[in-house]
């Protein structure tokens, strides 16, 4: 089997591989849409080979930069289109793939990767750990009062998706940059339409706020369904939430729940114990779906991700992280000062916890706590202060990680 990158005349054959190895067809996208392909790199897609030249699977990346606890942002490789056709799974050829990138990745200097997995089971044996989350809120609008009222200064407009990309990425990227876990969307994914709305050129609505100063400071992307011909409901679906501060984010809300002639509003895509339930005169009212694993953090230079981040505390921690797929097992000392600043090394000192680098994964955003993991048993410490010294160092008062952006 040959592993290589592909080039710029092959995105077809390479799209075609992936759209086999899914059992789908590759289809342009109708007009006025966005295709979720368009903004495929072809540097850091790979196609394998069988031994006739024949391709038999295919991995790619994307180029983001992730907002880490602390507010710093890192380059990452947002890993994406990884497929093997059915006549060829079994033999190895995911894991070649999968080690041939991450090589790659460290090759040119990432120190971490991050993916949003199709199977939970598929990306640990990788070293990939669920690192941040989100959750599914829907209300009915009889119930969906607000304990008090949103005083928000500013006002809200309704644009067309069509005529509002450059306010919703000048948004969203302030978004991001405060977001711990939260992508960028490069000029290029807003341009050819790629991902999800918003930044697909689907049929979707669009509400904007602008501050008292008229500068815009969020959105929300929405779309209504048709009426229920038996029940004679309506059900508007909010895509994204993007906001600034939590009063505009409420603004948005409200706007969304108070909307004519719908009967129920889904929030598609909310962080965990996201505290718009808390804002409810009726707590109950609001149901949400189970945790739903988002992005996955990789890291492959586990010294260089650790120093990067912030950390809520001073303190000294040994880490001894089993990596036996990159051969990047070792104990690595970490050290932070009283404002969070970080530096971390090999080290021969003892460990306070033993864990693999996918449960590192889990913990680098802070969306997980160690103590969590001691207890389920995927984290072993050595000593009774082990887990409680890095629990206060992991969670971060930046706030819980989030990722909207599908890729």
């Amino acid at each position: 089997m040959l592993i290589r990158t592909t080039t710029e005349n092959e995105r077809e054959l390479f799209l075609r591989t992936l759209m086999a190895a899914f059992g789908t067809h590759l289809t342009p996208p109708a007009e006025g849409e966005g295709a979720w392909w368009a903004a495929l790199e072809a540097d850091d897609s790979l196609l394998a080979l069988d031994e006739d030249g024949a391709p038999v699977g295919t991995a790619g990346a994307y180029s983001f930069e992730l907002t880490l606890p602390g507010g710093r942002m890192t380059p990452v490789p947002g890993v994406t289109t990884v497929g093997v056709l059915p006549t060829h799974r079994r033999r190895g050829v995911l894991t070649a793939l999968m080690r041939h990138q991450l090589r790659q990745f460290q090759e040119r200097g990432a120190a971490l990767s991050v993916l949003l997995a199709s199977e939970a089971v598929i990306y640990r044996r990788f070293g990939y750990g669920p690192a941040a989350f989100s959750q599914r809120l829907t209300l009915d609008s009889h119930r969906s009062a607000f304990a008090a009222p949103v005083e928000a200064a500013g006002r809200i407009e309704l644009w067309r998706r069509a005529d509002s990309g450059e306010l919703l990425a000048e948004v969203y990227d302030r978004y991001r940059r405060t977001q711990p876990g939260a992508l960028s969307r490069p000029a290029r994914w807003w341009s050819a339409g790629a991902g999800q709305p918003p930044v697909a050129h689907t049929p979707r609505h669009i509400v904007l706020h602008r501050d008292a100063d008229g500068t815009p400071d969020g959105y929300a992307s929405y779309s209504v369904g048709p009426t229920d011909p038996v029940t004679r409901t309506r059900t508007l679906t909010v895509d994204e939430v993007i906001a600034c501060d939590d009063t505009v984010h409420a603004a948005l809300v409200r706007y969304c729940l108070d909307h004519d002639l719908v009967t129920t509003t889904v929030f598609a895509n909310l962080p965990p114990e996201h505290p718009v339930r808390w804002r409810l005169k009726d707590f109950r009212a609001a149901r949400t779906g189970p945790s739903q694993d988002g992005l996955w953090a990789r890291l492959l230079d586990i010294p260089r991700a650790l120093a990067a981040r912030r950390y809520a505390a001073g303190g000294d921690l040994v880490l001894e992280v089993h990596d036996p797929f990159l051969a990047t097992t070792g104990r690595y000392r970490l050290t932070t000062d009283a404002e969070g600043h970080a530096d971390c090394a090999r080290t021969d000192r003892a460990a306070d916890l033993t864990l693999d680098v996918s449960d590192l994964g889990a913990l680098y955003l802070g969306g997980t706590a160690p103590s969590t993991l001691v207890r389920a048993g995927r984290i072993r410490p050595h000593h009774d202060t082990a887990a409680l010294r890095a629990d206060t160092l992991f969670t971060h008062p930046t706030g819980t990680p989030h990722c909207v952006h599908w890729f």
